[in-house]
């Protein structure tokens, strides 16, 4: 009795935990918005976030998008040709990589570069005191350090989503086109007239959801960290784990959203 007792209690505290942690999140979250229209504004702050967020993250989400795209169209092909199918290749990879692989791997790209680097950075700056001496200089850190980067991955991200759409799906072009036998023009014919405008718009959208839960998780993270080379270390390790899920999340919910109507 006793150990059932203990068992639920232990439970309890997770479940707990886990509702104040969100309740943490989602005050985080709203506080951060509430100022992205109040001044000040730190211009300098904000395009240096896009160049990191966006620019430098274009090498990485280019050749995970072109892979991507050549393996999928491999493997429709080969899967395919147990039906006779071969000929859907081009129309299931352009849905494939618009609707769900472009925009999640985009995410989970920008999850693995940007918000790692993002609480690291914010945690060595709290660590190192530098946070406190924003303060002191009547610099709201809110504004300084968190605004900037949520206001350029929301701005950013659907550009590296509509990116990795367009070179996922040349990769899937090249391959069928130079290995498959596939006519070119017929290949981007059908691309083109089977995609649909919600299929775009829903891309661009989770872009720009999972563009700002990236940077919103760094920030957190980052900002609540613990002290010392141990606590700058967790708090990077826990905010792309919690980055990575919440955007599996969110893809979850905004494809329930745009195709289960």
């Amino acid at each position: 009795m006793i150990l059932i007792q203990n068992s639920l209690g232990k439970i309890g505290a997770s479940v707990l935990g886990l509702l104040a942690s969100i309740g943490r999140v989602t005050l985080f979250t709203l506080a951060a918005l509430s100022h992205v229209l109040r001044a000040p504004f730190y211009i300098r702050e904000f395009w240096t976030a896009l160049i990191r967020i966006g620019w430098l993250s274009l090498p990485v989400v280019g050749l995970t998008a072109l892979f991507t795209g050549g393996a999928l169209a491999l493997q429709i092909y080969a899967g395919g040709g147990r039906f006779n199918a071969e000929a859907l290749m081009p129309q299931i990879v352009a849905v494939g990589m618009v609707r769900e692989l472009g925009p999640v791997l985009v995410g989970l790209m920008i999850a693995a570069r940007v918000t790692s680097s993002i609480a690291a950075e914010i945690a060595t700056m709290k660590v190192t005191e530098q946070i406190d001496a924003l303060v002191t200089l009547s610099t709201d850190p809110m504004k300084y350090l968190v605004v900037p980067r949520v206001l350029a991955a929301l701005l950013v991200v659907p550009c590296l989503v509509g990116v990795g759409d367009l070179i996922g799906i040349a990769g899937g072009w090249s391959v069928a086109t130079g290995s498959l036998d596939f006519n070119s023009a017929t290949y981007l014919r059908n691309t083109v007239t089977f995609l649909e405008p919600l299929d775009i718009v829903s891309s661009l959208v989770k872009g720009c959801a999972f563009g700002g839960i990236a940077a919103l998780m760094g920030c957190y993270f980052g900002m609540n960290s613990g002290r010392g080379a141990q606590g700058v270390g967790k708090a990077t390790e826990t905010s792309v784990v919690a980055a990575s899920v919440l955007i599996l999340a969110a893809n979850f919910v905004l494809t329930g959203v745009f195709f289960s109507l």
